[in-house]
């Protein structure tokens, strides 16, 4: 049976296969501290529950618009406008099957086979996954730590544009860096971006995951929101990661492009699920507050078990619900040559089980760091601290 030559070209969400790992070290009966993926075992609001019960009953089941039920549209439009200064009405919006789709259907709409795309790296592996799927030529820009936190490589960034660079990937409130733009690189992006004539597609999933401060999008500086898509999804924000919802924000031509591509990949998303998604934005906002207290508590028990391990070295990020440190130190004092050996051990010695750098992209040249990245959305704080205890005495 032959299989198509392009599915050679298709990545995957590394996570998963993570994942895998820590699942058959636990079916063995070993005990196993999930920090690998960012799912959340905090349930999702009961007001949400509810409204989505109330559709099922009221026979929200069938078929509905493949843009998405209008209700959902303008909420989603009112949500965005109100967070980010602008005004974006129904027609703006295309509901999705969670945040991901987004990626692949903005690529389809701007991107020919043979352009260019800009996207970052280490960064979350589906851009680079559905850049080289559909025929596109991925361009990776990498990052700096520096005592303020992870910045954008620019001087790297500018070179790498070709002829044939079309558009760029650009998520702040970064997974896995947890790092975020300040209004400097910001601004730079935007002006990058415009000097360039690219179409952006503005990655903010986490925009509503935020521990201090304000969250800051992209498309609020002047000429940005004509040419920038965004993706926005419930995933995170309530809590509804398996619930399947999310959107893509932009400019009409674009929007009615994706509402096109909806239609021939799944028709709509799940009908009933969309009114769940309109009480969420419209309706009681305390489960939301209660899911950002929750992950705080558990950032801050996190960083600061992380903080008594010798050779961790990392800042705590005030967006996402990620900690990146480098471990270098640790890395070379344990004679280790290969990050996934690294990360085995620590799985099968520690039962805590991480993602490592190589796990969002390949490596770019000249990186000597070890970094490896432990989601705490998943793990509740007593268990974070059983795991960082294990793991100080494996890595001390």
């Amino acid at each position: 049976m032959k299989i198509a030559d392009r599915i050679a070209r298709l990545g995957t969400e590394t996570a998963f296969a993570v994942s895998e790992d820590a699942r058959l070290w636990a079916a063995q009966g070993h005990p196993v501290f999930p920090f690998h993926l960012g799912d959340m075992n905090i349930p999702t609001p009961e007001n949400i529950v509810q409204a989505a019960l109330k559709a099922i009953r009221d026979g929200k089941t069938g078929y509905c618009p493949a843009a998405g039920i209008p209700d959902l549209r303008a909420a989603y439009a009112e949500d965005v406008a109100r967070d980010r200064g602008l005004t974006y009405a129904a027609e703006n919006v295309s509901i999705q099957p969670g945040g991901k789709p987004v990626i692949g259907k903005f690529l389809q709409a701007v991107m020919n086979e043979g352009d260019a795309v800009l996207y970052p790296n280490p960064g979350y592996p589906i851009y680079e996954s559905q850049i080289q799927y559909l025929g596109g030529l991925a361009l990776p820009y990498g990052y700096d730590s520096t005592p303020a936190g992870f910045r954008i490589q620019r001087e790297k960034l500018e070179a790498s544009v070709t002829a044939r660079t079309v558009a760029m990937i650009y998520n702040n409130g970064q997974n896995p860096l947890g790092a975020e733009s300040d209004e400097d690189e910001m601004q730079w992006v935007a002006d990058f971006v415009q000097r360039h004539n690219l179409i952006l597609l503005s990655d903010e999933a986490y925009f509503h995951i935020r521990y201090d401060g304000r969250s800051r999008s992209i498309v609020s500086l002047p000429g940005m929101a004509e040419r920038s898509v965004l993706l926005v999804a419930h995933s995170k924000r309530y809590a509804m990661t398996g619930w399947r919802l999310g959107a893509a924000v932009g400019p009409r031509p674009i929007i009615d492009v994706i509402n096109k591509l909806n239609v021939n990949l799944e028709s709509c998303t799940s009908h009933f699920v969309q009114y769940a998604g309109v009480e969420a934005l419209r309706g009681d906002q305390k489960g939301n507050h209660d899911i950002v207290r929750i992950l705080k508590e558990r950032r801050d028990v996190l960083a600061g078990e992380l903080q008594k391990i010798p050779g961790v070295k990392f800042r705590v990020p005030e967006v996402t619900f990620y900690l990146f440190p480098e471990v270098t130190e640790v890395f070379q004092r344990k004679g280790y040559t290969d990050q996934q050996a690294f990360r085995m051990e620590a799985l099968h010695k520690a039962g805590v089980s991480f993602c490592s750098r190589s796990h969002f992209g390949r490596p770019l040249p000249g990186e000597t760091k070890v970094f490896v990245r432990f989601a705490y959305s998943g793990i509740n704080p007593d268990r974070i601290r059983e795991g960082m205890k294990s793991l100080h005495a494996l890595w001390a």
